[in-house]
């Protein structure tokens, strides 16, 4: 009788398997290429980058060593940024040379932008006069911008071509992209004017004209836009791919999906980071001192803030003497409040972000953050009341922490929108200070309410 297989769980076919990891350990241990080879062969080469980013340094460099010769255009382009180039430098010329050649050049754009001169030259040595041409183009245009993010190979067609000329001349060429979705139409002064989908184009009878299979969805996108508009376009507008064009409306490059979906995980990322008040630069591979200089400075603008609360605090000193039990209550008003204002500026943040929140719609979000703050803190209020009375035994006490709780809620609810609002106006971005402003505010007024209120009522 067969014994029954182990089932696998959905998650090994994204990720790397400890049995895996441990062939690839022990093939590193012993300096056994050929075995390092085999274990990689059938993996992605967004797995064999993870991979690589999950190593140490030291053992990253043993890695390279032994798989040096492998490393693909595919491989390098997946690698993260941060320790990109940390790669390449391990990297015989050679083998970066190849990779390179293999790669788009959005890719190639997005492997060198960011590096110093002499490396950039060095990279673009090993390119074709034509595709080096291309990249150079593309850095001319502004950072964050369309222009980087374009791959320079569009395949075009002139307007007035029919189905079976679009055909034929895609299967003559050689120089075609590896993925593309669109042909674009252009006119004769390389204005595209529309574009037709691989689909409808072997779907079509060979007479008919492509400008009579042009999509509907069809729209430019300017060089020089931002990255994160374009981004926002493409998720709006269900785009696939969009044709790039200069300041003369002429076609240079196209953007395709999976770079602009790049760009909105990219955001999304930094939104996060940024909300935690954590660098944009963090990263599992980080060692601890460099993640420790990331998060210092923040760390040390919180004490600065959390020193406000503590100067509300010594203000109400002869009250906290008189009842004790005061300082026992005071971190329920002011980490209720905390919890609120996260809540609504998390909503706020990716509000802005997805342009769901703008300046046609603020004042109805702010007041529904108004109301929703006041009946969150009458419906705490009662609990905190029935509390005071039946476990304290003191129905005063009870009501001076529900009296706090609205007003905390309140401000919560409202600086966790108006905060990050106000930095938007200002051109800040909302996600990288609206948590310690936010933080500040509930704290000082949970404490302020709390302490102030029992001051009149109590003593």
């Amino acid at each position: 009788m067969t014994e029954p297989r182990e089932a696998e769980t959905p998650e090994a076919d994204f990720h790397l398997t400890r049995q895996r990891l441990e062939v690839i350990d022990k093939a590193i241990d012993d300096g056994d290429g050929p075995a390092l080879d085999a274990a990689l062969e059938p993996m992605h080469a967004a797995d064999i980058a993870d991979l690589i980013e999950q190593l140490t340094t030291a053992r990253r460099r043993e890695f390279l060593q032994l798989y040096s010769g492998e490393i693909d255009g595919e491989i390098l382009s997946e690698i993260d940024e941060s320790i990109r180039e940390e790669v390449i430098e391990q990297l015989p010329d050679e083998v970066v040379a190849e990779a390179v050649r293999e790669m788009d050049s959005d890719d190639v754009v997005d492997l060198i932008e960011d590096m110093e001169a002499p490396e950039q030259q060095a990279i673009l040595a090993a390119l074709d006069e034509s595709d080096r041409a291309a990249v150079e183009r593309s850095l001319t245009w502004p950072e964050y911008s369309a222009g980087r993010l374009m791959q320079s190979e569009v395949v075009t067609a002139p307007e007035h071509w029919t189905v079976g000329e679009a055909i034929d001349f895609l299967r003559a060429e050689e120089w075609l992209p590896d993925q593309f979705y669109h042909m674009v139409l252009v006119d004769p002064r390389r204005h595209p004017t529309g574009y037709v989908t691989l689909g409808k184009l072997l779907a079509s009878r060979r007479e008919v004209l492509l400008r009579d299979l042009a999509e509907d969805s069809f729209r430019t996108i300017s060089a020089r836009q931002d990255e994160g508009d374009v981004a926002y376009a493409f998720n709006k507008y269900h785009l696939i791919s969009a044709p790039v064009v200069d300041d003369d409306d002429r076609l240079v490059g196209v953007i395709t999906i999976d770079d602009a979906m790049s760009v909105l995980d990219e955001e999304h990322e930094e939104d996060f980071l940024r909300m935690a008040r954590v660098s944009d630069d963090s990263h599992v591979s980080d060692g601890p001192l460099q993640t420790a200089r990331q998060r210092l400075p923040w760390l040390v603008i919180n004490l600065c803030t959390a020193s406000l609360s503590a100067l509300v605090i010594s203000r109400f000193e002869a009250t906290l003497a008189q009842l004790v039990i005061l300082a026992a209550l005071m971190p329920i008003v002011a980490s209720t409040g905390g919890i609120a204002g996260t809540q609504s500026l998390a909503v706020a943040v990716r509000a802005l972000a997805t342009r769901e929140l703008t300046s046609a719609n603020a004042r109805r979000v702010v007041l529904r953050e108004l109301m929703a703050g006041m009946l969150n803190g009458l419906g705490l209020a009662l609990i905190l009341t029935l509390a005071g009375a039946v476990i304290l035994g003191s129905l005063q006490i009870g009501l001076v922490l529900g009296m706090a709780m609205i007003a905390n809620q309140v401000v919560a609810a409202m600086g966790g929108v108006l905060v990050p609002l106000s930095l938007s106006r200002l051109g800040l971005d909302p996600a990288l200070a609206s948590g310690t402003f936010v933080t500040t505010m509930t704290d000082m007024m949970g404490f302020f309410a709390f302490l102030g209120l029992a001051s009149w009522i109590l003593v």
